[in-house]
């Protein structure tokens, strides 16, 4: 039997620009066999601290200007972005008193158009090494972009060895993924735009966000709006398929933006809609899968699942396909899953065992993902 232990640093900068969520897990990671692969790997965790750093009003507006950005403003972002990240992480491992194994770093999404061969997330890796001096590994979708896939989700990777126990996991970040895992089956795609939008439009009202999604609460649906996002040619699409951050900002929030309602309706009517496309992904996933499941339950994450009333309106859609229980878990997972999955990705990089999966993605094969940085 192989076993062997980590303690990893997990950096996740999401779309919804609310700042630098960071997971510090110790992860046992054994196997019994000759060779070490996804399937006779068993991986025990244990979440040590976790922080979300809210980024200072100038990285923000930074982050947001660059998809429009010239090439030589984008890489000396990329660089600076490095470092920044690199000094809260210091600020962090001082408080703690830990010292990681290694950083995996998500960075942060600035393109994404795998079908023309490319993904770019900023955040040097050479530069968080140099600053922290610890080993640091990023870039964990270029490979599998490389190899024909999507680069996304990530998810299903955390979700077969971390959270087996649901039959969905449902991420809510800046943008929503879903994942199944029945048997020897894997389905996982991005179902739909969520806080990157939810945001968006609390931001009409001076609020950073609708808590608890109070505000939609008082809405009312607008029929219109709720037919245009529903029509959006995405959601026709069948997987594997991913949602890009700047096509959100191009096709779907001037959709929501044109539409001749009050901002409470535009809540309301995005809630419902977010609801009705996760029943269909759903439905769409049993269909593709043919699973035949009279019981299921999931487990919801992200930001989004601090949405009560979003989580309710998924509720209500999503028992009209099956009697699924939506469940939150404890508010560190529920706010710091993506940047746990880091650290996993970054563990199996270090091991040279496959961490993004091509049935998620649609890649040729499953890689190993991840550029490694040694300071």
């Amino acid at each position: 039997m192989y076993k062997k232990n980590y303690i990893a640093l997990g950096l996740m900068s999401g779309s919804s620009l609310d700042g630098l969520d960071i997971a510090l897990v110790r992860f046992q990671i054994t196997h019994q066999g000759d060779t070490l692969s996804l399937n006779n790997i068993l991986a025990k965790w244990d979440l040590l601290a976790a922080e979300t750093v809210e980024f200072k009003d100038n990285w923000v507006q930074r982050l947001q200007a660059l998809p429009n950005a010239d090439a030589k403003t984008l890489w000396q972002t990329h660089a600076d972005f490095g470092r920044y990240m690199g000094a809260i992480v210091n600020t962090f491992l001082k408080q703690k008193n830990y010292h990681p194994d290694f950083i995996a770093s998500h960075g942060h999404t600035v393109f994404h158009h795998p079908q023309q061969g490319f993904t770019c997330q900023i955040g040097d890796g050479g530069s968080i090494a140099a600053t922290t001096g610890i080993t640091t590994i990023c870039d964990f979708r270029n490979t599998d972009i490389a190899l024909g896939g999507q680069g996304t989700p990530l998810a299903p990777l955390a979700d077969k060895l971390l959270f087996s126990d649901h039959t969905f996991c449902l991420n809510i970040g800046g943008i929503a993924n879903i994942t199944c895992i029945t048997d020897d089956k894997v389905a996982a795609f991005d179902v739909a735009p969520a806080n990157q939008v939810l945001n968006w439009l609390a931001q009409q009202l001076g609020k950073s966000y609708d808590d608890k999604g109070n505000i939609a609460a008082t809405g009312q649906v607008d029929s219109d709006l709720f037919s245009r996002l529903n029509s959006v040619d995405y959601y026709h699409k069948n997987y594997p398929k991913s949602i890009d951050n700047q096509w959100i900002k191009e096709h779907f929030i001037p959709i929501v933006a044109t539409a001749n309602c009050s901002v409470q309706n535009k809540l309301r009517t995005f809630c419902e809609h977010f609801g009705y496309q996760l029943a269909l992904a759903v439905k769409r996933i049993i269909s593709k899968e043919q699973l035949q499941l009279t019981d299921a339950s999931m487990i919801a994450t992200g930001g989004g699942a601090l949405n009560d009333f979003l989580l309710s309106c998924s509720q209500k859609y999503v028992n009209k396909i099956l009697p699924v229980k939506i469940v939150a878990p404890d508010l560190l997972l529920t706010q710091f899953k993506e940047a746990i999955l880091m650290g996993l990705m970054g563990v199996l990089r270090m091991e040279r065992i496959p961490n993004v999966l091509h049935v998620a993605t649609g890649a040729s094969h499953d890689s190993v993902g991840g550029a490694v940085y040694v300071p």
